[in-house]
């Protein structure tokens, strides 16, 4: 929208702008817009909304109009809702501007916080007319949301269909397939099925020696019998419970953060469940997805603690369901015998920094209503920044790294004592 490269530009006369009650330049205009967008992003939200105010009136209506956009978010970010809201409505009542497709987006927003789902979903429809193509899936995957939650699954399906291009937990489903195919071929192939239990578990001295591929086909194998190559004890629940609980909860973490990003969140909180039983659990071998599963219990829980997806009436709800999930299972965990409750930590906090890092991309969240108006129609920019954001997960994907390096770095001297 509109603003200007900061570079060998003079510095901008804020008092003088605010006591000057004359009519202003453009050049003074925009002036204006960039450094109140500046101040919205130090944080300065009664300054900025000031300087918003001077703007709006100007007599380019897309100026105006981005003074009103930017008013508004300065607004909510200081409580006043209901300011905010006008604001934004005043935009998406003027004739169309770079304005008027994010003044749609906030409306959308301030509606799911208020409980008006029916009056969010209208707003991201007449957002979605003049989203740009980047943006048509997510405000799909929105609808599809508030469309469940409004008791609507038809539509939602239809809307997550659009979002995803196909089924909206295909992820999941193919996981859940691989696995089941994988653990029963293991347990029910013979000598083929001996072959897999050999070269996916997690075999504790041949990681040591530097198979480390085990530490994610280990969460593809299940000992449903008893009759595997290392003696452990039959469960035919393992596979079942741990593929239900991933149905539960995978279609929730694929609709919130897409396939691709669901898929690598599994397979690092395989790694990290794997390495923490690597690093502190007395088995030579383990096998089983729990530790991964875990990861996404652990993913869905913080990214509800600390980003509040909007799923609606239902979130509280959600989260205390999660965290009493995972409760029960760790006390089962530490009171039952042949659990690797070692494998479930670690997969659960890795899944936690991953659930803290990244902010939903499918559905709305609070801190991704918290935007300031971009350079471009139709984009946005964290109150952080996009640089500040990516330095954030850098950082905190870094520490798990160094993490997993600390746990290796336990398990090795230990397991590379024993033969294979």
């Amino acid at each position: 929208m509109y603003s200007r490269a900061v570079t060998d530009r003079p510095a901008f006369d804020f008092h003088g702008t605010l006591a000057n009650s004359g009519p202003l330049s453009r050049e003074q205009a925009l002036a204006a817009l960039d450094h109140a967008a500046e101040l919205t992003a130090a944080s300065q939200f009664a300054d900025a909304a000031r300087l918003y105010q001077r703007v709006i009136g100007f007599d380019d209506r897309g100026v105006t109009a981005a003074a009103m956009l930017g008013f508004g978010q300065a607004m909510h970010r200081l409580d006043q809702e209901d300011q905010a809201i006008g604001a934004w409505q005043e935009v998406v009542s003027l004739p169309v501007t770079p304005a008027t497709y994010p003044a749609w987006r906030e409306l959308a927003g301030a509606r799911v916080r208020g409980g008006d789902l029916a009056g969010a979903a209208e707003a991201y429809r007449q957002a979605d007319r003049l989203a740009p193509t980047a943006d048509k899936a997510e405000i799909a995957s929105r609808l599809g949301w508030l469309s469940k939650e409004m008791g609507d699954p038809k539509a939602a399906g239809r809307y997550f269909s659009t979002a995803r291009g196909g089924s909206a937990i295909a992820m999941t489903i193919a996981i859940i397939a691989v696995t089941t195919v994988i653990s029963l071929a293991a347990d029910f192939g013979g000598k083929d099925g001996a072959a897999l239990w050999n070269a996916f578990s997690l075999d504790k001295p041949l990681v040591a020696m530097g198979q480390v591929y085990r530490l994610v086909t280990s969460a593809l194998i299940h000992f449903v019998l008893a009759s595997n190559p290392y003696d452990l004890p039959a469960s035919p629940l393992h596979l079942p419970l741990n593929m239900y609980a991933l149905w539960i909860v995978g279609p929730v973490i694929e609709r919130m953060y897409g396939r691709s990003r669901m898929f690598a969140f599994y397979v690092v909180a395989a790694v990290g469940g794997s390495l923490m039983s690597f690093a502190f659990g007395a088995s030579v071998v383990s096998v089983g997805a729990s530790g991964a599963v875990f990861g996404m219990f652990g993913l869905l829980a913080g990214a509800l603690a600390v980003h509040r997806p909007a799923l609606g009436p239902n979130t509280r709800g959600v989260f205390i369901n999660v965290v009493t999930l995972i409760g029960l299972n760790l006390f089962i965990g530490f009171t039952s015998a042949g659990i690797d409750n070692w494998g479930h930590i670690g997969g659960l906090l890795t899944g936690l920094c991953f659930g803290l890092l990244f902010v939903p991309t499918g559905v709305p969240a609070t801190r991704s209503m918290w935007q300031r108006p971009g350079s471009e129609a139709g984009t946005a920019e964290p109150i952080l920044g996009r640089s500040g954001m990516r330095a954030v997960q850098v950082a905190g994907l870094a520490g798990l790294l160094v993490a997993f390096g600390a746990l290796w770095s336990i398990g090795y001297p230990v397991w590379s004592a024993v033969s294979p």
